[in-house]
């Protein structure tokens, strides 16, 4: 199973929000997921970031891979 970090749109019409979460790469981008590690608010100035770092560095560890918007969401928190 490859396992990958990726954000899952929730929210209305032009108000969206975000929760990462690990998932299997194969399920659709708002479907089942492993584990929610936090959310992202883009809608919100300045943007609200919150994640679970320990364990998002756990899943990187574990070999996950996250998405590009992800890996930046990441550098920005840190």
């Amino acid at each position: 199973m490859a396992v990958s970090l990726r954000l899952q749109r929730h929210g209305t019409t032009h108000r969206p929000f975000y929760k990462l979460v690990a998932t299997d790469s194969r399920n659709m981008r708002d479907g089942r997921y492993i584990e929610a590690l936090g959310t992202y608010d883009s809608v919100a100035k300045p943007h609200k970031v919150s994640f679970n770092m320990e364990r998002v560095n756990y899943w990187l560890a574990q070999g996950a891979q996250a998405s590009d918007t992800v890996k930046s969401l990441i550098k920005s928190v840190k």
